[in-house]
């Protein structure tokens, strides 16, 4: 091309992109003359996402032979058109660097979308997303999302690969503790309400709001034997009813992203479900967002036996609906010739680099590139106050009381009661945040040991022993816990799992305490002194000896930057503990997969004894160590009997009032989780035997009575049938309004035909 044609072409593109910036309403013709005016490589760059490169200086090799460093290369690639988006980068001075490579020297000037996974938090870390579920809160939710696009905006981040909305049943699975735990609904209002506080409730474009990202598409937490990158082997019934409405909430609260996963779905990896990506997404749900892959799983198809080569796996890949590759660069390699051979239409490369310019125009990119890329509010709005004590707020509302045999909880901060703090949790700054927390300063987290300290009076009555790691003994370390439990009044034992034993690729045969910290409880028990067990996981866990007979036992999980404080109020009775298990505890780890909403099967073990040939194992009950929903305060609630309020019929499109009456019958005040639970009696298919359908928090006062009242629809009662399409049907239904997933009574209603 002649030096005066590629002026005109630069003239042609600045023109368009101006146009772009300009636009008022979501018109695509800028966007195609755009895409009509880029080469092949450069559509392909525009579907290649790349991890980013830190190095400002050479390395000795490259100085030796005068090379560019690795951060010079990847600019010079987002010149030539070559990378469309980068992630996990640090900062908005980093961050404009980058811009400024892609929008005043490149050819096509097209912005470059910055991405992270912000999981739970960007500098200021909030509580793992199980622990946040446990809240029942989606506002407070929806609140912490809102915080985290506050904070990463501001460091350039325009995309978040979050959040996970998998369902996870299976506690040996390590990314349950990035998700919403075992429930659909409770993970479908979860999922939207992270979506609306990423995405600024739909305003895009403003400049403190990033892209959300719902993943892994899809049954990603049905991995079998709950082993990371396992296969997942479920019906389609099963697929359609539990694992993809949480993404058809997140969908239809605005995502305008989806990752596809790692795993395969019946023999078809996620990577190529074109029935899933395509014909489900595109075709049927009309979604028009950008999908892309995890981290090379493009390239994962070799493994998985569908692909012959990479060229293979960037075909099929395409084809079969995921726009954007990450880290693998196959697009970038493969798609040009892919193209130029037939194997690629044109008319698909140039749809997947319009849903990519959309998004980009969507978030004002086009318009402002620079704009979340501030480095003086980068300052002003990272870990500032109100961060802090939005994470201490999370925190506190996460935190699930389990048992208090005799009240023993509240402690009181201002008596002489001596306590021993013991175990390996005891301290910081490691194990405090938990895990996907890529950009977190571990020492910004405040301990157990410093919470508590700063709550008491004197601090002096604290005492802290480790007593043992982890996962091993430590030499004198029982012996030296012990010692201190004797000369305390009461001990709370901080033990549980590290960072590490949670997370992708952190998938656990035996989900027990470890065995070195089993055996420090059980030496602490022996000295008879009350224990109060904080229990810091990312799964729930079967709990056995000493740990599951402890005085009170505190799930803690992972808190992040606020534990300490977040703890200390609880123990001390500062605030009550209001948080409810969104998983299910197992009474052993041979019962996992274990959730509440099992099916009956044609033989159910029956209440009370246990009786041959049902569906038991031999050596334990079916019921779990502690239900779904569980979760005590510092008052007592009794549930009154489920009522219907005037007619026990359901008109086909009428509605139906449920309440039960409830009172506080202790002296505090208690912040109590009230859950809507229902049962299909007779179906064409089979059902739960329970599934949670609503919930609501309700604030009661000492001694307060209260009736709490639900209202239903046939839109409540609805099911995926036998042909795969959501339906109701008229018949008798069971209705609970519970403290959680085994209590409460229920009534019956009828549901009318049409």
């Amino acid at each position: 091309m002649s030096t005066m044609l590629k002026r005109l072409a630069a003239l042609l593109i600045g023109a368009t992109v101006t146009s772009l910036a300009k636009a008022a309403a979501p018109d695509d013709a800028a966007i195609d003359a755009l895409i009509g005016q880029m080469t092949t490589a450069e559509k392909a760059g525009q579907l290649t996402l790349v991890a980013a490169v830190y190095e400002h200086e050479p390395s000795d090799r490259e100085r030796a032979r005068g090379e560019p460093t690795a951060m010079q290369r990847q600019l010079d690639e987002i010149r030539r058109g070559r990378i469309g988006a980068v992630f996990n980068g640090i900062g908005a001075a980093w961050a404009r660097q980058l811009q400024r490579a892609a929008v005043e020297q490149s050819r096509t000037k097209i912005p470059v979308l910055i991405s992270v996974d912000a999981i739970h938090g960007f500098r200021t870390i909030f509580p793992v997303p199980l622990a946040e579920a446990a809240s029942f809160d989606p506002a407070l939710a929806e609140r912490v999302a809102r915080a985290t696009a506050v904070e990463a905006t501001a460091a350039g981040v325009a995309w978040n690969l979050a959040p996970n909305v998998d369902i996870a049943r299976d506690a040996r699975w390590g990314r349950g503790v990035e998700g919403a735990g075992e429930d659909v609904h409770l993970a479908q209002v979860m999922a939207a309400a992270r979506v609306r506080g990423y995405q600024k409730n739909g305003r895009l474009g403003d400049a403190d709001a990033m892209l959300a990202t719902p993943k892994h598409f899809a049954g990603y937490g049905a991995a079998e034997g709950g082993l990371d990158y396992n296969v997942a082997e479920l019906s389609e019934r099963t697929l359609h009813q539990v694992y993809l409405p949480p993404f058809k909430a997140a969908f239809d609260a605005g995502a305008g992203a989806v990752m596809a996963g790692f795993h395969e779905i019946g023999g078809i990896p996620s990577m190529i479900h074109h029935r899933l990506l395509t014909g489900l997404l595109r075709d049927q749900w009309r979604w028009d967002g950008i999908v892309v892959s995890d981290y090379a799983a493009d390239h994962e198809l070799i493994e998985h036996g569908v692909a012959r080569d990479d060229r293979d796996a960037a075909r099929r890949a395409f084809m079969a609906g995921v726009d954007v590759s990450m880290t693998s660069r196959l697009y970038q390699q493969y798609l040009p010739d892919l193209v130029a051979s037939g194997e690629v239409p044109m008319a698909r490369l140039d749809q997947a680099v319009r849903r990519v310019l959309r998004t980009k125009r969507n978030l004002g990119l086009f318009d402002a590139p620079y704009a979340r890329m501030d480095v003086a509010r980068e300052r002003a709005q990272t870990r500032t106050a109100s961060m802090r004590a939005l994470a201490r707020e999370a925190a506190q509302r996460a935190i699930v009381m389990l048992r208090n045999q005799n009240g023993l909880l509240p402690l009181s901060p201002t008596t002489s009661t001596r306590i021993a703090l013991i175990g390996p949790m005891a301290g910081g700054p490691a194990d405090l945040n938990g895990p996907w927390t890529v950009f977190d300063d571990r020492h910004d987290a405040v301990s157990v040991e410093t919470g508590l300290r700063e709550a008491m009076t004197d601090p002096t009555r604290l005492s802290v022993t480790r007593g043992s790691d982890i996962e091993v003994p430590i030499a004198g370390g029982i012996e030296a816990a012990v010692a201190a439990a004797q000369q305390a009044d009461v001990v709370v034992l901080a033990i549980g799992e590290s960072e590490s034993m949670s997370g992708e690729a952190q998938s656990r045969t035996d989900i027990v305490v470890p065995a070195a910290q089993q055996a420090l409880a059980e030496a602490v028990k022996a000295t008879g002194k009350p224990i109060v067990v904080l229990l810091r996981t990312g799964r729930a866990l079967a709990l056995s000896g000493a740990v599951r007979d402890a005085d009170a036992i505190l799930v803690t999980w992972f808190l992040g930057a606020e534990t300490g404080h977040a703890i200390a109020d609880l123990l001390f009775g500062k605030v009550a503990p209001s948080g409810r298990l969104p998983v299910s505890f197992p009474q052993a780890a041979g019962q996992v997969p274990y959730y509440y909403a099992h099916k009956n099967t044609g033989r159910p073990p029956p209440p009370g004894p246990m009786r041959e040939y049902t569906a038991r194992y031999r050596d334990l009950t079916a019921a779990p160590l502690y239900p779904f929903g569980h979760g005590l305060g510092y008052a007592r609630v009794d549930y009154g009997a489920t009522q219907i309020d005037g007619s026990d019929q359901l008109a086909w499109d009428g509605e139906l009032s449920v309440s039960a009456r409830l009172h506080n019958t202790g002296t505090r005040a208690i912040d109590e989780v009230v859950q809507l639970y229902l049962h299909d009696r007779i179906a064409s298919v089979t059902r739960p035997v329970r599934e949670l359908r609503d919930f609501q928090r309700v604030t009661l006062a000492p001694g307060e009575q209260r009736t709490v009242s639900f209202r239903l629809r046939r839109d409540a009662l609805t099911f995926v049938g036998e042909d795969l399409r959501t339906i109701a049907e008229p018949g008798e239904f069971d209705v609970w309004i519970a403290p959680s997933a085994t209590g409460g009574t229920p009534t019956r209603f009828t549901l009318l035909g049409p």
